[in-house]
């Protein structure tokens, strides 16, 4: 009887622990326009990124990661769980500077919300631009986090709010103010070390959308005196590196590192000007492009005892997967009623698969939207996109079907087409991809929202509708061929 009691204790008090369990925080770090020629773990030439590199030695590094070519498709893209030809973000559309769309926050669920609703604490720094702060003061509480820290983004006719470095015009719950004389990163920055002080008894999700490195290029507190454009560009992505570091060292101090799960990446490939390379070599294509150097990301992820250290993983994925597998760290149902295209990759980050889920992944949205009578769209009805599996990638040009056909295997810089191969693994891959394809709707949605009244600052459709200098119709970039 008594062997009974201890075997029953022993069995309640494993169930009890296991009911318990601390669920994980994460650390959600994504840099702005910055592609894997400039992260020294990636190979880049010229630069060391320290911090960064720490993450990647002690952690997974992937090499398939896949965002969106460009700022605002990306951001909704991994809010929702969603591709852009679904949600209708399919290019850049600035709200606080153009007016008129907004990400709604009764139309679109966020990995923040889903997060927020089985106990964790969340809180935001650095970039929105999703919505105009100044009609949604609360639209980020609104869209599931409960603190933040956030650069306006431009918003028309208020000149202040231009600035996200020195003199930064920032949001938090107070409203919106210019830091005189302050830096904007290290607010940030600052604002999330607070956080994770004043939360670490709670789970936390913490997403650090940097301003960093987008332009204008500048000086940074620790490089006052550069002046030439390459010079600041390093020296912005050294300074990115420090905040990393600062980060991971909050989280230790906190005494929750072993508990929380850091990830690292950036929303789209480097800007023009400012591309660097990777053994003397240019990467292909970068910032609002299609190529590998636009769409391929850094993305790191660790935590020690958790995820292996060490290990590289050619494993597929895209920014549609975040959601799903923040949703599956923290143990968060998904949301109901909602079609994701992503695919948790958790069980590979914990060791319990060697791969992600994904077959193929699918990257689209460049350039400018567009505002006609009835609101924001893209640029076209079928936008130009890209998708691939491990070996091949495919494109098409604002129509459903394939145009191109690369084998990055053997052609890494996607410049031999092979869409009129009569090969059998080319034709088996068209085939693959077609299918895909015409699986899709065959006209992109468009964006969302509740329809609100006017503002003095709202573009109007016919000044949308003027063609921009410069717009490349099919994103034929001279880059990406060199």
């Amino acid at each position: 009887m008594r062997q009974f009691f201890y075997l029953f204790t022993l069995v309640f008090a494993c169930a009890l622990q296991a009911k318990v369990a601390p669920k994980p925080n994460i650390l959600f770090i994504m840099v702005d326009d910055l592609g894997k020629e400039w992260i020294s773990s990636y190979g880049a030439d010229n630069i060391q990124t320290p911090h960064i590199d720490k993450l990647a030695k002690g952690g997974m590094k992937f090499h398939n990661a896949w965002s969106m070519p460009q700022c605002t498709p990306t951001r909704a893209t991994l809010l929702t769980g969603q591709y852009p030809w679904r949600t209708g973000w399919v290019n850049h559309w600035d709200v606080p500077r153009w007016g008129v769309g907004y990400f709604d926050w009764v139309k679109y669920t966020t990995f923040a919300r889903v997060m927020k609703g089985v106990g964790y604490r969340t809180a935001i720094a650095g970039k929105w631009q999703i919505n105009d702060f100044r009609l949604e003061p609360k639209a980020l509480e609104k869209h599931g986090f409960d603190d933040w820290c956030m650069w306006t983004g431009y918003e028309a006719q208020n000149k202040p709010s231009s600035e996200r470095y020195w003199n930064a015009y920032i949001h938090t719950r107070e409203g919106s103010k210019t830091y005189k004389d302050k830096f904007g990163p290290d607010i940030y920055c600052d604002f999330l070390v607070d956080f994770i002080h004043a939360n670490k008894a709670k789970p936390m999700m913490l997403y650090f959308p940097m301003a960093l490195t987008h332009g204008p290029l500048i000086h940074t507190p620790d490089e006052l005196k550069v002046t030439e454009k390459m010079a600041k560009h390093r020296a912005m992505v050294r300074y990115t590196d420090k905040l990393v570091g600062r980060l991971v060292k909050a989280v230790d101090d906190a005494g929750i590192r072993k508990n929380t799960i850091i990830i690292f990446t950036t929303d789209n490939g480097t800007g023009g000007g400012v591309r660097g390379t990777i053994g003397g070599v240019r990467p292909s294509g970068g910032k609002a492009s299609n190529y590998e150097g636009g769409v391929c990301e850094p993305f790191i992820v660790n935590c020690p005892g958790t995820v292996a250290a060490g290990t590289d993983t050619d494993a597929l994925t895209d920014f549609s997967d975040l959601l799903p597998t923040f949703a599956e760290l923290g143990g968060a149902p998904l949301p109901k009623g909602v079609t994701l295209d992503g695919k948790s990759f958790a069980p590979l980050l914990l060791g319990k698969a060697n791969d992600s889920p994904r077959d193929w992944i699918l990257a689209m949205g460049h350039g400018a939207g567009r505002l006609d009578e009835k609101g924001v769209r893209g640029r076209n009805d079928y936008m130009d996109r890209v998708l691939r599996d491990k070996r091949y990638k495919v494109w098409l040009d604002n129509a459903p079907k394939i145009t191109r056909l690369y084998d990055l295997k053997t052609d890494p810089m996607e410049k031999d087409n092979l869409v009129d191969s009569r090969k059998l693994d080319h034709v088996a891959a068209l085939n693959k991809f077609q299918e895909i394809v015409d699986s899709q709707p065959k006209v992109d949605a468009r964006p969302q929202y509740r329809p609100r009244k006017a503002n003095a600052w709202d573009r109007k459709p016919k000044e949308s509708l003027k063609p921009k200098r410069g717009n490349r119709k099919n994103q034929k970039e001279k880059s990406g061929n060199k």
